[in-house]
């Protein structure tokens, strides 16, 4: 049983080698709206993601690309997708446009911007 610990490490090794980490993020919403601008977010994520702890060190291991609204994020070394809605979060709060949007998961490797849902039916009238 000893040999079948020694080689589970190789298993994992070899799977991490090849992947490549890929997420979408999608601003459609803002964008339209113009409240965002996606060529400056953009150049915001290409100034702020980190590789090996350095900003600016994308190099081949990441890649950032923009198509319309739709802003792809490749990566060959292990990249969080949480980092990506973290620098979004920053980028938002940057723009004041936190108390708007919100980052919102749409599938296991996409993000969305999406509006807060306010409901009509809060007493916002009597506040005033």
């Amino acid at each position: 049983s000893t040999l079948h610990f020694q080689k589970r490490p190789m298993v994992v090794k070899k799977n991490k080698k090849g992947a490549s980490w890929k997420f979408t993020l999608d601003c459609t919403h803002p964008v339209e709206d113009g409240i965002l601008d996606s060529a400056n977010f953009e150049t915001f994520l290409r100034e702020k993601v980190k590789v090996n702890g350095k900003t600016g060190n994308l190099s081949g291991v990441v890649q950032i690309a923009r198509q319309k609204n739709k802003i792809s994020v490749t990566s060959e070394k292990q990249f969080s997708k949480r980092y990506l809605k973290y620098l979004t979060k920053k980028y938002l709060k940057k723009n004041n446009l936190r108390d708007w949007l919100r980052v919102v998961a749409s599938d296991k490797e996409s993000y969305e911007l999406r509006y807060f849902q306010i409901s009509q039916d809060e007493e916002s009238e009597t506040d005033e």
